[in-house]
Formats: C-alpha cells, sequence, structure tokens
C-alpha cells in the first residue's frame, strides 16, 4: 500500500494476504483458499473507509472553493482530475470481478448484487480457467495487460500531479502501484506481471488480487488529494499585529468642498522585516517596517513609481508584492491671456493649456461646442512641442469655439466654469513654388530636374501642414509660337517636360492656374511663378 500509514487491523490483513498466497503457492487445501474470502472482505472493508475519508476530504475542497476561489480554485481542478482518473481505474477493477465471477457461475449468481461483489456467496472459489480466460488469453493479450496500462497511466498521472513536492509519497506511489515483471522464486526467471498475479490462479485469489490494487487506487487517491489540500494555506502568511491605518484622498481642500480618507486594519509579522525595492534601490524601512521612498522630481507634468515587496512565505519561497503609484508635479505659475488673440485655424489640431490654480491637471476635464478635442501634445513646425496637453479642431470658419472646463476635487465635487470662447479663422493660403522659387531666375537644367510645383506656408508659420497641388499649368512662348501644357496633380507630365526641354535663356518661364488642396479642406488658387530662363 501507499504512504498512508496503515491500521493494525490492515497491517494484519496484508500479512495473512503474504500467508495464504505462500500456502496456496504450496497447493494447500480448499479450507486454506476458503481463507482468502476473509482477507477480501477485509480489503472491501478498507476501500469503503478509503472512499468516505477521501469524500470528506473533497467536501473541504468544496468548502474552501466558496471561501477562496482563487487561492482554492488551482488545487480544487486538480484534485477533481485525481478522483476522476481513480474512480474510472476504481470501476474498471470493479467490472472486472463481476465478469469473472457472472462468467464462472452465471448471470444468475447470488455473489453480485447490483455493482457489489459478496466474496462469502461465492461458490467455485477454486475455479481457475475462467479468471485466465479472461484476464491473460491464449496469446496474452486480454484484459490483464490493458489492466497494467491503466494503473501505469494512473501511477505516472499522481506522480506527475505531486509535481515533486512529495518525494515520499511518489516513492509509495511507485511501490504500491508497481506493475513491473516479477522474477519466479522458484525457478529465477522473470515472469510478466498480469502472468505472474492471474494465470492459472483460482477465482478467489484473483477477485482478492483485485481487490488488494483497488485498495492500493483509493490508498493512492487520497494521498495525492492530501498532498493538494496541504498546498492550498501552504504559502498563507501569518500575521501578529493589526494597525489601525488612515489614508486621506488628499491632504488639502478648499471651502465648501469635503474631507474624505479610508480607514482600516492592516496585518504585520513583526518575526520578520520586509525587503522593499524600487528599481535598483533598496527602501530603508522605519521601526514598525515601512519603507521610506524620496524622490526630487526633474520636471513637471504627471509622474509613475512602483517597485516590489518580498517576504518570505511559510513554505520558504519569496512571495514578490509588485506595487505602483504615481503623482504629479506642478509648478508656480501666472497665467496670462491675450484676449484679443484668441484665434483657431479651422483643419488644424490647435494646442490649448489649461490650468486651474490649486488642482492638479488629472481632475481636469473639458468640452468643446463647436468643434472636437483630444488630450495630446501638438509639434510646431521644429518639431517642438507646444505648451499644453489638448488640442481642438473647430468645426466651421467664423462660429466660434467654446471650450468648458471641469474640475473635480478628491471627494468627487464636480465645478464647472463659465465657456472661454475663441475665434475660428480659415488658414493663410501657401505660397506655391517651383524649384523652391517663386519668382526670379532658373536654368533649363534646374528646371528639368524637379518632379512637379509644391505649395506651403513657410517657416514663419508655425504649424507644419500640408497642402496639395491640384492642378496647374506650364506656359511658354518663343519665335515658334506659344506652348502650355496642364498637369491635375504636382507632378510634371511628359507634356510638361517637352515644353521645359525647349525653353531659351533670356525668356519668361510662367507657371499659372496653380490651385492647392488644404488640411482645411479648401481649395484655393495661389496665382502663378513667372521665372526668367538664364
Amino acid at each position: 500500500m501507499a504512504h498512508e500509514k496503515l491500521s493494525p487491523r490492515q497491517r494484519m490483513i496484508g500479512m495473512m494476504y503474504l500467508v495464504l498466497t505462500a500456502m496456496l503457492a504450496l497447493n494447500v487445501s480448499k479450507e486454506a483458499v476458503e481463507a482468502f474470502k476473509n482477507i477480501d472482505n477485509g480489503l472491501t472493508l478498507t476501500v469503503k473507509n478509503y472512499a468516505l475519508k477521501n469524500n470528506l476530504i473533497y467536501q473541504d475542497f468544496e468548502a474552501s472553493f466558496a471561501q477562496f476561489p482563487e487561492k482554492t480554485g488551482p488545487f480544487r481542478t486538480k484534485a477533481l482530475a485525481v478522483k476522476e482518473r481513480a474512480d474510472e481505474l476504481f470501476d474498471y477493477l470493479q467490472n472486472l470481478k463481476i465478469e469473472i465471477i457472472k462468467t464462472a457461475e452465471g448471470d444468475d449468481t447470488d455473489a453480485v448484487q447490483g455493482s457489489e461483489v459478496i466474496i462469502d456467496n461465492v461458490e467455485k472459489i477454486d475455479e481457475n480457467n475462467v479468471p485466465s480466460q479472461i484476464l491473460i488469453g491464449s496469446n496474452d493479450d486480454q484484459k490483464a495487460y490493458f489492466l497494467r496500462t491503466m494503473i501505469n497511466d494512473y501511477r505516472d498521472f499522481l506522480i506527475g500531479t505531486l509535481d515533486g513536492e512529495n518525494p515520499i509519497a511518489e516513492e509509495a506511489l511507485k511501490k504500491s502501484l508497481n506493475t513491473d515483471d516479477v522474477r519466479n522464486r522458484r525457478t529465477q526467471e522473470l515472469e510478466k506481471w498480469p502472468n505472474f498475479n492471474f494465470q492459472a490462479l483460482p477465482l478467489v485469489y484473483v477477485i482478492t488480487m483485485l481487490s488488494k490494487i483497488q485498495v492500493d487506487v483509493r490508498n493512492g487517491e487520497t494521498e495525492v488529494i492530501n498532498h493538494l489540500f496541504s498546498q492550498i494555506d501552504k504559502s498563507s502568511f501569518k500575521f501578529n499585529k493589526l494597525n489601525a491605518v488612515v489614508i486621506p484622498k488628499s491632504d488639502y481642500v478648499t471651502l465648501g468642498s469635503s474631507y474624505e480618507a479610508t480607514v482600516f486594519i492592516s496585518a504585520t509579522d513583526t518575526t520578520q522585516q520586509p525587503e522593499i525595492t524600487v528599481g535598483d534601490q533598496v527602501l530603508s524601512l522605519d521601526e514598525t517596517g515601512k519603507g521610506i521612498y524620496t524622490v526630487r522630481p526633474g520636471s513637471i507634468g504627471p509622474k509613475t513609481w512602483g517597485g516590489v515587496i518580498s517576504m518570505k512565505a511559510p513554505d520558504g519561497n519569496i512571495q514578490p508584492y509588485p506595487f505602483s503609484a504615481s503623482f504629479f508635479v506642478g509648478e508656480p505659475n501666472v497665467v496670462v491671456s491675450p484676449t484679443a488673440m484668441n484665434v483657431m485655424y479651422k483643419g488644424l489640431e490647435n494646442p490649448i493649456d489649461v490650468s486651474v490654480p490649486g488642482v492638479s491637471p488629472d481632475r481636469i476635464r473639458i468640452r468643446v461646442n463647436g468643434g472636437t478635442y483630444s488630450r495630446k501634445r501638438v509639434q510646431n513646425a521644429r518639431g517642438d512641442y507646444f505648451r499644453g496637453n489638448w488640442a481642438v479642431t473647430p468645426n466651421e470658419v467664423g462660429k466660434d469655439v467654446q471650450v468648458i472646463v471641469t474640475t473635480e476635487d478628491a471627494a468627487g465635487k464636480v465645478t464647472t466654469y463659465a465657456p472661454i470662447p475663441f475665434r475660428v479663422k480659415r488658414l493663410p493660403d501657401p505660397v506655391a513654388k517651383f524649384a523652391n522659387k517663386s519668382s526670379g531666375s532658373i536654368t533649363k537644367s534646374e528646371a528639368l530636374s524637379q518632379p512637379g510645383v509644391f505649395a506651403s506656408l513657410g517657416q514663419d508659420f508655425d504649424f507644419e501642414l500640408k497642402y496639395d497641388v491640384v492642378s496647374y499649368t506650364i506656359s511658354y512662348s518663343d519665335r515658334m509660337g506659344d506652348r502650355q501644357g496642364d498637369s491635375n496633380n504636382w507632378r510634371l507630365t511628359d507634356e510638361q517636360r517637352n515644353i521645359l526641354n525647349s525653353v531659351t535663356r533670356g525668356r519668361d518661364l510662367t507657371i499659372k492656374n496653380i490651385r492647392a488642396l488644404g488640411p482645411d479642406g479648401i481649395t484655393r488658387d495661389l496665382g502663378a511663378i513667372v521665372l526668367k530662363v538664364e
């Protein structure tokens, strides 16, 4: 049997089993073989006791799972898998016993009542052909060989479930559920496990042997589910001191708002100090075991930080507990608003900076009438960020945009401020350029090397805007007459390149009817570019 501690009665049954097996090998009388019935009755009672004990453990799993589903869940799932596998093998053994008895005595035998076997009612106790036919067969391929496979799979499953955490139980399972070939003490030859245990042996011996395996199955089940249940609280901490803790939502409140704090009990273990790390820094602890963290921020804005609290669990393993926190770094500032310049451009993400004295930026929200908004930073044409963390895109030129600011204090009270209006203007027209020129002179080779005509606002406008040239005409006149070619995008056409290839010094090259589409969806007429050919 496995690692489970045996009672005196169980030890006695085991000794009787060994003695009677030896008697059987000596071909003793039928009365001696009858004694196997007493052993089987003892084994059957042991199986029932294991079943009752196991059911109590499964009930404990369910009770623990109802209270602590996250902690108990993984072990409960494994325990139920053990139960399923144990029941499968146990039932297979029971069905073998029933099949052997009914085959030997007929379906109406008194020795089988439902799924129970009454060994005292077996009449053909010394029948030795039927067990061999069912379990061994003439070709050594009958059910005892499948039984050996099931036992091996069950044993390996139980050992795998222990996962190396209980070597003593693993060794016991290897012994009690061992199906290795057996060396015959008389012939000193190896015999296959199925043949050694079941071939040409009396029916009562075979039934008793199957009952003994059932005991080992239930005992192995008990061993593993006991181990699994012990793991539920293996890493649970034990605390010996309780402390009252008060954590206010804010140490600063304004008149008319509420002060709010969270009050609770914390538990600590004064027998060991935790290790608290933030990055590569190990925090110093005060006399109560609390870590002290200080930092001097180098910039304004939201900051996050965190680390790990490590404590040794009762099982000896170090348990890490990650934590994180955040704070906001502000700076005293004076707000100066150019009231005559409150302008936004349609087609742009216009940056705005919103602040309310005494209120952290993370508690400020805005709404926009007449446009859309997002929380983002906007870059200028040089790649630098504008001040502020909001961007507003107006809907319509000539219609004001209103920005409505709301704040929420630590108590959850929301304050809404008066709307701030902004005038909405159309984006300025860009300047069309060919060879990065809008006037002046150009050589023939320079003109031929250009891909097309472009439009931009130039470096004086702070925003990075993209204007797409959608059409233009190249016109050129000489003694051969007037020629012109059209393009319906920014690129030069083959016809236009032919015109450029024919230009001569001293004459004017004209690019006219230039139209460009802006990011605001408006198509603009950009006039003409006149360049003197050098």
